[in-house]
């Protein structure tokens, strides 16, 4: 029965990964602040950990990132480490709050706080990242000091604002696929019934609708605000 379900389990991790990289050929915003974009791949590797937990959201981020980094990216070794940082970070820090942490529920107040919460602190996160790293892959390392004063000028224009959209638009999207993936994982019997256990009903329904106009909006301003532009493939 164990080799069952953990063939099941891995089985469709193995899906979610698939699933995060395929959507990198279908539909993005590119072009945000001249060189910074925004995909759906985070939304899909969160869901997997808020469903499998944290260690298998981190995997799945790992592995999506990296075939990312020898296929499609042009960002080498610094733009992979942000992009891992950023994906596991968040889709293993929202799965352990709405797992580990005591008084929060698993319900879906719960997973809605855990996506937030975790959403504010990968804005500060990352913006960290950005004056850390960003400045190694905008010029030589002989060059990092002004490349750092350049990268401390985007911080509020550019950085601030495109990091807080992306992190909630990530936990809106969520919210909005994630009923809808665990009902299909369900009933192809490929996780247990007390995964995601509230019920889909009226409350179910008005999240989805929110997290969809919260998404819309934050793709909204990354468009109009940033200088965004939707882009097809890849």
């Amino acid at each position: 029965m164990n080799k069952k379900v953990n063939l099941r389990k891995y089985t469709t991790m193995a899906m979610f990964a698939a699933l995060a990289f395929a959507s990198l050929f279908v539909v993005h915003i590119g072009g945000i602040g001249g060189f910074l974009s925004f995909d759906v791949k985070d939304a899909i590797i969160i869901t997997s950990a808020m469903i499998f937990g944290p260690i298998s959201g981190a995997a799945i981020a790992l592995i999506v990132t990296f075939v990312e980094m020898i296929t499609i990216s042009g960002t080498g070794i610094w733009g992979f480490l942000m992009n891992f940082i950023s994906s596991a970070t968040f889709a293993a820090g929202a799965s352990a709050l709405y797992r580990y942490m005591p008084n929060i529920k698993k319900t879906l107040a719960g997973a809605i706080f855990s996506l937030y919460t975790v959403a504010i602190l990968m804005t500060g996160l990352m913006l960290l990242m950005n004056v850390i790293i960003t400045p190694l892959y905008i010029g030589p390392i002989e060059n990092y000091a002004r490349s750092l004063e350049t990268v401390k000028g985007l911080l509020v224009p550019l950085l601030l604002p495109f990091n807080l959209l992306k992190s909630f638009a990530n936990a809106s999207i969520v919210l909005v696929i994630y009923k809808p993936i665990v009902s299909a994982l369900r009933s192809m019997k490929l996780i247990n019934e007390g995964v995601g256990r509230y019920k889909f009903g009226i409350k179910s329904i008005v999240m989805i609708v929110v997290g969809l106009v919260l998404a819309a909006g934050c793709v909204a301003i990354m468009i109009l605000s940033l200088g965004g532009h939707i882009q097809f493939g890849k």
